[in-house]
């Protein structure tokens, strides 16, 4: 399979990375404006490297779109003429919706994918879906790709990709959140900094991990942990009046919102 990269980084970079190390069958090459960061592809990954966007998708099997949405116009303007309708377009492009993708280059073969930060690290979890008119053979490379960086679901509503945006894309962030007030708070009572920050971070990781492995419900796993009138009791119901879960809802609720409106232009 040979894979054109419309873009050289970080989450391009965490992809490539990802098939090389998973031993895929791929030639792969990156279309990256920038100088620096086009050495830095092809000496730390070993891939082949070009500044021009039309050379680089040249007899691709699957152009990746790793560009930010506002950059999808030049872009479309550097293939134009040049993406051929056995190509197949694959966009990580957060909030661009696969009809405007296929406005823009003329090109009904598409896939859209969702990932997340944690795909640096083989941890993440990847949402897409595809066109009808995708093969067999590409949907099968493509999801050994995004296994490659972590998990993947594949969706048939882009709906269900849009809120996973808000969800699962924009969620590392809120997990972040999440780990810095509780180490604040062992701060704040009187741990170090590093003690208190591996302490939250091990706790977010090990229970996640917990709650993966177990399969158990979250309710289950926090009943499990929370003794009647015990401390994780009295913290849990500080956590309620702070309204914690109606916070956490409004966050994704409102990331999904701004993500309808970016695909709105406004």
């Amino acid at each position: 399979m040979r894979i054109a990269f419309i873009g050289g980084g970080v989450m391009a970079q965490a992809i490539i990375s990802g098939v090389k190390d998973a031993g895929l069958d791929a030639s792969i090459i990156v279309g990256e404006p920038v100088e620096v960061r086009r050495e830095s592809l092809k000496n730390d990954l070993g891939v082949e490297v070009t500044a021009s966007n039309s050379e680089a998708i040249a007899g691709a099997d699957i152009v990746v779109l790793s560009v930010k949405p506002q950059q999808l116009d030049a872009v479309a303007e550097d293939l134009k003429g040049v993406l051929t309708a056995d190509q197949t377009v694959l966009s990580i492009m957060a909030g661009v919706k696969m009809h405007s993708i296929g406005l823009k280059l003329n090109h009904t073969k598409l896939i859209r994918v969702m990932p997340n930060t944690p795909a640096q690290i083989r941890k993440g979890i990847s949402a897409w879906m595809a066109s009808d008119d995708v093969d067999q053979s590409t949907l099968d490379f493509v999801a050994s790709m995004l296994r490659a960086i972590g998990d993947e679901l594949k969706f048939d509503d882009e709906k269900s990709i849009d809120i996973a945006t808000a969800l699962s894309g924009s969620g590392p962030g809120y997990v972040f959140v999440f780990i810095e007030a509780l180490a604040d708070a062992g701060v704040e009572l009187g741990l170090p900094v590093h003690v208190a920050r591996h302490l939250a971070s091990q706790t977010v990781f090990g229970s996640a991990a917990l709650q993966r492995e177990s399969g158990k419900h979250p309710a289950e796993l926090r009943n499990m942990v929370t003794s009647p009138g015990g401390t994780t009791a009295a913290g849990l119901a500080a956590l309620e009046i702070g309204g914690f879960r109606a916070a956490v809802a409004e966050a994704v609720r409102t990331a999904f919102e701004r993500g309808e409106e970016l695909a709105g232009g406004k």
